[in-house]
């Protein structure tokens, strides 16, 4: 029996393929974030949610969106599934940071960007880790 070669083309193409579904789930994240977020501002305008809360609110957000894209990407990949949900996390911080670049010229790690970046990678990371299949046990 012949072992089946790859050809470099098959396993580029792939990786392509995985990019962009990971990319496409990155932009469902920030939708489903900016959504959750454009929630939360009505909610403190209404009085229902503390306005010193918010940064709670933020984070949940960001973990809710990140796993909404997460969810995406792992079904539409199917292997390696962790780094596929880590990679849509990646991707909402970077969209998330470019949005605060453009709105306030000037955005930084240590105004809270750190905790949101752990957000975004934990949300992206649970459907990576609840995706995956459990090893088959091997027969002695």
């Amino acid at each position: 029996m012949k072992k089946k070669e790859r050809r470099p083309e098959e396993s580029g193409n792939q990786w392509l393929n995985t990019m962009c579904e990971v990319l496409k789930g990155g932009v469902l994240a920030g939708v489903a974030s900016i959504l959750a977020l454009l929630l939360c501002a009505v909610l403190v305008s209404a009085g229902v949610l503390p306005v010193n809360g918010m940064y709670g609110a933020v984070l949940a957000c960001c973990v809710l969106g990140a796993m909404a894209g997460g969810t995406y990407a792992v079904r539409r990949v199917g292997g390696r599934t962790l780094l596929a949900g880590l990679g849509v996390g990646g991707v909402l911080f970077l969209l998330l940071l470019t949005a605060g670049l453009i709105a306030y010229e000037g955005a930084s790690i240590a105004n809270g960007g750190a905790g949101i970046l752990c957000a975004c990678l934990c949300g992206g990371a649970i459907p990576g880790l609840l995706a995956r299949k459990p090893k088959k046990k091997r027969r002695r």
